[in-house]
């Protein structure tokens, strides 16, 4: 699929691919392989791996076709950037290109960040919040993910459980199972909005429990909770003893009528780290730059050694980009509204057009329009369809017969749902209707007599 090369599609075997397979099965044969060599790959991280949507993915793009005469639709990705509809703006780019002419951004950074960036996020994240942040309560990461990656590892500890929605981003199932923290999935209310089932919550925490997580903007549900809604979340957490990690990348992409509302506002009630990054709002996943706040005006973080953690792991991991360090305060404050606006517009029209479109199609069930993020979740209905075992076995014959790839929603932590991408060309998004329709039709469970 040559006009989207960026994106991770298959690039089916090669004839050298097959001369470099058939090599290696010759010298295994002949008394070449592991037996002779004293080392081999470190299998740690496979579980975890397991369940990362690149890995899903893989598997998806392996079973689409060469032979069918469609072109792969990718629609299980959660890139926008790629297509013409999606760039970023302006302002960004000349920021970026500004750092880099001026030479001042060739060197290494300090582990935590520099401080001019560090200042930016927390002047950016200070518009919304009553406790300000100083630059010392900023940590930059490269992207959300390491982010991610440094809390939980952070507070990983024997016969701690982590409290994960039972619909996330995976890359927090990877990092807790890799961390050896045991999961704990609580519930959203899909006909509540995708509220939180606080009872739920209290029912599974224990004394090891050591955070919970929420996203808000929700991936990949599409909602946004409200200020009474959150205010209930981290009375819960102080009653627990735990800290909330809110994942707030989504933040910038809101097109429904609930207005985003900072889980940092709460800090007087419970601690919260805030993991962020330009990714999603500026369209930029690939630039990598993201940060952690610490909304902590009791200090608790600090007297329980939290901080002191998160820069030991920073000091030993990789930094994010100098120049988009050097960028980033131009980036938050000299991007305009109106490249917010025209982008979510695209995406509310997106959306519109998918979730009317979905109604055609009895076996996926949407049960709410998305108001965020850039995607749209659907109940499977296995009743309706005759050969489909669950959402696995769906998207792989969905990939097989129509080249067409959506996530299944076991990858996310919830069984038998779907995601569908609607960061894409409107016209993929017909077109993948068109797709489906089909395949329904061909799968559909016929009427008993």
């Amino acid at each position: 699929m040559s006009q989207h090369t960026n994106l991770f599609v298959p690039s089916f075997q090669t004839d050298q691919d097959e001369e470099v397979q058939s090599k290696t099965e010759t010298q295994t044969l002949n008394g070449g392989g592991s037996s002779v060599w004293r080392f081999k790959g470190n299998n740690a991280a496979k579980e975890a791996a397991s369940v990362s949507i690149k890995s899903v993915l893989s598997r998806l793009f392996d079973s689409c076709s060469k032979d069918l005469k469609k072109t792969i639709l990718p629609l299980g990705h959660g890139d926008p950037s790629v297509y013409p509809s999606f760039k970023t703006s302006v302002d960004a780019e000349e920021a970026v290109a500004e750092s880099l002419r001026s030479g001042v951004a060739n060197s290494y950074a300090p582990g935590i960040g520099i401080l001019p960036a560090r200042r930016a996020v927390a002047n950016y994240l200070n518009r919304d919040l009553p406790h300000k942040l100083k630059p010392d309560d900023i940590f930059m990461t490269v992207g959300c993910c390491q982010g991610i990656e440094t809390i939980i590892h952070v507070l990983s500890c024997p016969k701690s459980n982590i409290l994960l929605p039972s619909f996330v981003y995976p890359l927090y199932y990877s990092h807790a199972i890799y961390g050896q923290v045991e999961i704990r999935k609580y519930e959203l209310l899909p006909d509540q909005d995708w509220e939180i089932d606080l009872q739920g919550i209290e029912a599974i925490a224990d004394d090891n429990t050591i955070a919970m997580v929420i996203a808000n903007p929700h991936n990949p549900c599409g909602n946004v909770y409200t200020h009474h809604h959150l205010k209930k979340v981290a009375e819960m957490a102080k009653k627990l003893g735990i800290m909330v990690i809110s994942d707030e990348v989504y933040r910038h992409t809101i097109y429904g009528e609930n207005p985003f509302v900072p889980m940092g506002i709460f800090t007087s009630i419970v601690p919260v780290v805030t993991l962020g990054s330009i990714s999603k709002g500026w369209l930029v996943p690939g630039w990598r730059i993201g940060w952690m706040a610490m909304n902590d005006p009791n200090n608790v973080f600090k007297t329980t050694g939290v901080v002191e953690s998160i820069k030991d792991r920073l000091n030993i991991s990789p930094d994010p980009s100098t120049i988009l360090q050097f960028a980033l305060p131009n980036i938050l404050e000299k991007t305009k509204k109106d490249f917010f606006e025209e982008k979510n517009l695209t995406f509310r029209q997106n959306v519109d057009m998918m979730f009317d479109a979905l109604k055609e199609i009895p076996c996926l069930v949407c049960p709410k329009k998305s108001e965020s993020c850039t995607y749209l979740v659907m109940k499977l209905d296995l009743s309706l369809l005759g050969d489909i075992t669950d959402d696995v076995d769906f998207c792989m014959k969905l990939a097989r017969e129509e080249n067409l790839v959506l996530l299944p929603g076991e990858v996310l932590g919830k069984k038998n749902w779907v995601r569908i991408s609607i960061g894409v060309e409107l016209s993929m998004l017909e077109d993948a209707f068109v797709r489906l329709k089909s395949f329904f039709a061909r799968h559909v469970k016929s009427p008993t007599t």
